[in-house]
């Protein structure tokens, strides 16, 4: 037998045990066995590399990690499904399809409502070509790369002509309380629920981490195929795709109604978590005729199960630090079962909240726990014997910084921008394009920045050296001197962008540009009252209020000087004009002009004396459309301001 002959066979072999294993969970030889014959395919294409394919199940997991995701539009729309959320939404789902059918023989196929992440499959030549994200249905985001991970999704099947298969990307319990514990030894935050866990596991950077999550692809639903949906589940099943084999055939809705309620009282058995049924119209002739309306198939519904409930004690209230530094307060609970999962914590949003419920701690509470959402807490049943209240704190529990909450605002904030609970939050956008702009400072790299401790605030960055990022996974020399030559460059870009780079709450590109304006220096801005601070074009009384408690905070006054000695711009040279053509105008633009970019006519315009603005109001003097305009022109025929084109605005400004 030939090499090529040996590499085929063995292929073929592997290929037919992940299907044992991954898809019919039917395994005819040990874990032991199957890492001989997947190290003897390994070593033969080590040995000849020719050989290598890219469906070779030793190519499931490849290549190194992106920087990002690219994204990719879908052969047709995505759509959600409408929700059922009780008997007499299902009976009325169920009218109209008659109704619409005209009296006509119909069927559904019931199917579990699995809650994971939704995920486009597409093949080519018998072999797995890409995947897609949901996304907003229409554009999704490419997960080629991680989906070979994913050891129930084939990467070779019989049919060699194009076609596209959607499933459910989801975790497994098991993997998911064993990943929690593996996660909590390493002093990692536990995920939620399986659901976040899967769909962080499919967007995550690095292939390898994703199989690490042991996700599993259900498939339920071939794109374009004919006869009926359930002929079409038999065709996927017979191809070797995974597909659930808890479905069945009903006649009418009181069949439906009947699984419903099997599997409302089998699902806490199940290995995976639902949260409903789903039904579809069988005959793809009969969908046809049916039909969408603008956001959903009229052919199918999901059937959501009520929230599961049960009675605990608040041990505690602990505070969370989220990436913006958002407090959230978290009940901590005796820990109870609730859907097969044990719940010990549930969000309590904040303190609005909390004095809605009369919450204090040794309460007896109320949890909910719905598949697709965090526990939470509904109600006290019963006030504890020395119960005590929960105050917020003043200070921020991991860094010490002040604690601020804006007027009319839920949530308390940190607003120290070095807190290491937001660290890699500020450094992610201060870095990024449109702020400092330092290309090749990704996520994978800002993460192994903060957590190897060479940046424990934004102003590292300027000390960061090419021999120290070398040294980090993934960092080839080269790389390494492109971004220490890229964070040199941000420290030219001019005082507005450092502004925005700041992370000063309600403090975005505009507002900056209108600060350095009017005041031509961060030290200016930094040591002006509320009353100066107004002052400025569009900035009023919560804006100023956000700035002063910004500067107030002393970390963020030590970031200010340690940039300031990086030799970042600290003054900017006032240009608005005051006369000009288009001087006391103020015009908004929408839509993509023919020959000009945003950022170009917007400095024509203020070049002419007149002010850009980011929304239409009865001040407006002009709008700029351009094509696929969008509700800001709406807004300008509804309050009959002047519409103008590139052309007309190019005619005012001569």
């Amino acid at each position: 037998m030939s090499v090529q002959e040996q590499v085929h066979q063995l292929r073929e072999t592997v290929r037919h045990h992940e299907h044992q294993y991954y898809v019919l969970d039917a395994p005819d030889i040990s874990d032991a066995e199957y890492d001989v014959l997947v190290r003897e395919l390994q070593a033969l294409e080590t040995r000849h590399p020719e050989l290598v394919t890219a469906d070779s199940p030793t190519q499931r997991v490849g290549g190194k990690p992106r920087e990002g995701f690219v994204k990719m539009a879908h052969s047709s729309a995505m759509l959600s499904l409408d929700n059922a959320l009780d008997e007499t939404e299902l009976r009325a789902f169920d009218a109209r399809v008659r109704e619409l059918l005209g009296g006509e023989e119909y069927r559904y196929v019931a199917e579990l409502k699995m809650d994971g992440l939704s995920m486009a499959a597409r093949y080519e030549g018998g072999s797995f070509l890409a995947a897609i994200t949901r996304g907003d249905g229409e554009i999704g985001e490419d997960v080629t790369a991680n989906a070979r991970t994913i050891r129930s999704l084939p990467m070779k099947v019989a049919q060699t002509e194009p076609f596209e298969v959607r499933g459910e990307v989801v975790m497994h319990r098991a993997a998911f309380d064993r990943m929690n514990v593996e996660r909590e030894a390493a002093g990692l935050a536990r995920f939620a629920n399986p659901r976040n866990a899967a769909a962080g596991a499919l967007r995550v950077l690095d292939p390898t981490v994703t199989a690490s999550r042991r996700l599993h692809y259900y498939t339920y639903f071939l794109v374009g195929a004919p006869g009926s949906h359930s002929e079409s589940l038999e065709r996927l099943h017979q191809a070797g795709f995974k597909v659930n084999p808890n479905r069945r055939i009903c006649h009418d809705i009181d069949e439906a109604l009947s699984f419903c309620r099997e599997w409302d009282s089998k699902r806490d058995g199940l290995p995976y978590e639902i949260d409903g049924i789903v039904f579809k119209v069988d005959s793809v002739a009969q969908q046809v005729r049916l039909g969408y309306t603008a956001r959903a198939p009229r052919w199918a519904i999901a059937f959501k199960y009520a929230a599961r409930q049960v009675e605990t004690r608040v041990l505690d209230i602990l505070v969370q630090v989220g990436r913006t530094g958002a407090l959230t307060p978290v009940a901590v609970l005796e820990p109870k079962q609730v859907s097969g999962v044990t719940v010990s914590r549930a969000t309590l949003h904040n303190e609005d909240e909390i004095a809605r419920l009369q919450l204090q701690i040794g309460d007896s509470v109320i949890v909910e726990r719905s598949g697709d959402v965090i526990p939470k807490v509904v109600r006290v049943e019963a006030r504890g014997a020395e119960r005590r209240p929960f105050l917020m704190p003043t200070h921020c529990p991991v860094c010490g910084g002040h604690i601020v909450r804006e007027e009319g605002e839920a949530a308390s904030r940190c607003i120290n921008t070095n807190c290491p609970a937001r660290l890699k939050e500020s450094v992610r956008h201060f870095s990024s394009r449109g702020v400092m702009n330092i290309d090749g400072l990704g996520d994978a790299l800002i993460d192994q920045l903060v957590e190897k401790s060479l940046v424990k605030s934004v102003a590292d960055l300027y000390q960061l050296t090419a021999e120290q990022l070398a040294g980090l996974d993934r960092m080839g020399e080269k790389s390494a001197g492109n971004v220490v030559s890229n964070i040199s460059d941000s420290r030219k870009l001019p005082l507005p962008r450092l502004l925005s780079a700041l992370g000063i709450r309600f403090v975005g590109e505009r507002t900056s540009e209108l600060l350095a304006e009017h005041f031509g220096s961060l030290d200016g801005i930094a040591g002006a009252t509320t009353e100066e601070l107004q002052g400025a074009e569009e900035v009023g009384p919560k804006v100023a209020e956000s700035i002063l408690n910004f500067f107030a905070e002393p970390e963020n006054r030590v970031l200010v000087e340690r940039l300031r000695d990086a030799g970042l711009t600290f003054t900017h040279t006032i240009r608005r004009k005051t006369v000009g053509p288009l001087a006391g105008k103020t015009l908004v633009l929408t839509g993509t002009l023919p020959t000009l970019t945003r950022d170009a006519a917007k400095q024509l315009i203020e070049d002419a004396g007149g002010k850009v603005a980011g929304s239409v109001s009865r001040k407006t003097s002009y709008v700029v459309a351009g094509a696929d305009a969008g509700s800001k022109l709406d807004k300008a025929r509804d309050l009959a301001v002047p519409v103008i084109d590139e052309k007309e605005l190019m005619d005012l400004l001569a």
